[in-house]
């Protein structure tokens, strides 16, 4: 795993740059949570062949607002957020928390969805802020094998319209497991995404990457990022 893990489906994308963070210049892990220094943002910005470009990023919330940016900085209390402008990159942050980053006719999107915001409709909500999209990658997140909630869980996402066969497997123990980028998955297609990628990568079993339910508050944050290029 180097610095930043890439989707083989936007990889070849001639407009885009995506990837989500891991690992920083010193090879240990890179923390993006509130407050991490400017360099930080830079130096994630040259490794994605952006050098100089600011980073929009927001306070995330669990709910389904979706913030229209055009420039760096900080874009306010949302969990999605949408540019049509080259040059700018777009940032979600989580541990553990699914990032999902999707692209359409010149416009880009990241979306920060955890369960109360799968149950939102936050990702439902993005692709409709920005007129659409046809093609995403769903990043690293945990894992059904490790996330093991309370049925008030299950009951929200199904809420939401997630057939609960696509997300709840209820094999593993006495209480459901979810599967956080499945039902991900299916609301991206559900809404016109045509060409969808999930990633393997668990936070939980995969100790490079931060998460909140195997180490609590100390947990560090990694970014779901995503831009245009400049034309």
């Amino acid at each position: 795993m180097g610095v930043l893990i890439h989707g083989e489906l936007l990889s070849h994308d001639t407009d885009v740059v995506h990837g989500f963070s891991c690992l920083g210049p010193d090879g240990r892990p890179l923390d993006l949570g509130t407050g991490v220094p400017t360099g930080a943002w830079s130096w994630v910005a040259r490794e994605l062949s952006l050098p100089g470009a600011s980073v929009a990023r927001l306070h995330q919330v669990h709910g389904d607002a979706v913030a229209s940016v055009d420039v760096g900085g900080d874009a306010g209390m949302a969990d999605a957020l949408w540019t049509d402008q080259p040059g700018l990159l777009l940032a979600v942050r989580v541990a553990d928390c699914v990032p999902v980053v999707v692209a359409g006719d010149g416009r880009v999107g990241a979306i920060h969805a955890g369960w109360r915001g799968v149950a939102a409709g936050v990702v439902p909500a993005a692709l409709a802020a920005m007129g659409g999209a046809d093609r995403a990658v769903v990043g690293p997140c945990i894992c059904v094998e490790h996330y093991e909630v309370g049925e008030e869980v299950v009951a929200g996402i199904a809420a939401a319209g997630v057939p609960e066969a696509c997300f709840v497997d209820r094999e593993r123990g006495p209480r459901p497991h979810v599967d956080l980028r499945a039902a991900v998955a299916w609301q991206l297609e559900s809404n016109g995404v045509s060409r969808v990628e999930v990633l393997p990568h668990c936070t939980f079993s995969d100790p490079r990457l931060p998460s909140y339910r195997r180490d609590g508050p100390r947990s560090w944050r990694m970014a779901g990022l995503i831009g245009l290029k400049p034309r």
